[in-house]
């Protein structure tokens, strides 16, 4: 850093360290009042925080919602990171026709967010299996159905965590991260793994795991925060409440009642966003790590 003017550059610093920091400082404010200075332009911290805390917990349910989205999130960004390690292991040690067609499939699919494929999938996870396989195969073998109505079946899971959970298993960008950390493993270490008797599963648990534990916490916690903020999702497909995530559950708080108590709103928004922080703070390290790894490439 220059010495000319270390004095505007930290005064530029600190100033937008304040704008991003304050937000987060005036929910927190908010959260400590009671109705009758919430709405007002005061930033003097009240003594509501517990009794706001104790009402969104046991009223609104929020330990039922957090409960959720934290097992939703951890199913899926443990299942993500599973099927990215095998993904990007088969395109990097071994060696087949049209390999590189695969990978750029995998890719394109970064350019469609779920919002342009919500009505199918909704269909394709909410409608109910075939009875039987008669009519599944049935179903496949004409032409005209299987083209014309290939939502005619789906999976059935529907009002489920299960339905929330699958289609968020595959994950182009954990593919891209592996791929390209496998990518600066020389091709050496594996023939020598195999020559010494080790098979193609032992030499990605016992040599390629150990090596991208950074790359596996990088991701970890991308997907994990990812999964937690999903709102449209979830809302589209879960019906029951005990069965919502954390996101719609405080879009719940807001429209509940004739008039929003943001005192309220504010302890569940802060509240929410702890776990998150908890496991930024347990994968930090790694996170920072494995964005160095990758970003040297």
């Amino acid at each position: 850093m220059s010495r000319k003017n270390p004095f505007w550059v930290h005064g530029i610093l600190i100033v937008a360290c304040f704008l991003v920091g304050f937000p987060v400082i005036f929910a927190i404010v908010k959260s400590t009042q009671d109705a009758s200075v919430v709405t007002t332009a005061s930033m003097v911290p009240g003594k509501e925080f517990f009794h706001n805390l104790r009402i969104v917990w046991t009223d609104y349910h929020l330990g039922q919602y957090i409960r959720n989205s934290f097992w939703i999130s951890l199913w899926v960004a443990g299942g993500k990171i599973v099927l990215s390690l095998f993904a990007a292991h088969a395109l990097v040690f071994y060696q087949f026709k049209g390999k590189k067609l695969v990978f750029g499939f995998i890719i394109i699919t970064l350019m469609f967010p779920t919002e342009m494929l919500i009505l199918g999938l909704f269909e394709l996870v909410s409608n109910q299996p075939a009875p039987d396989l008669v009519h599944l195969m049935l179903w496949l073998f004409d032409p005209v159905e299987f083209f014309l109505a290939p939502t005619t079946y789906g999976f059935g899971w529907g009002d489920s965590s299960v339905g929330i959970i699958m289609p968020f298993l595959a994950s182009a960008t954990g593919v891209f991260l592996f791929r390209q950390h496998f990518l600066s493993i020389p091709h050496s270490l594996a023939d020598s793994a195999r020559i010494d008797g080790t098979n193609s599963f032992q030499f990605l648990r016992h040599i390629l795991i150990p090596m991208s534990r950074n790359t596996i916490g990088a991701l970890a916690l991308i997907q994990f925060v990812y999964v937690w903020d999903q709102y449209i999702w979830p809302r589209i497909i879960i019906r029951r409440t005990v069965n919502q995530v954390v996101q719609v559950g405080l879009n719940m708080i807001v429209s509940t009642g004739e008039s929003v108590q943001w005192g309220q709103v504010m302890t569940a928004t802060i509240v929410s966003i702890i776990p998150p922080l908890i496991v930024f703070g347990l994968l930090y390290r790694a996170f920072m790590n494995g964005y160095a790894l990758t970003s040297e490439k």
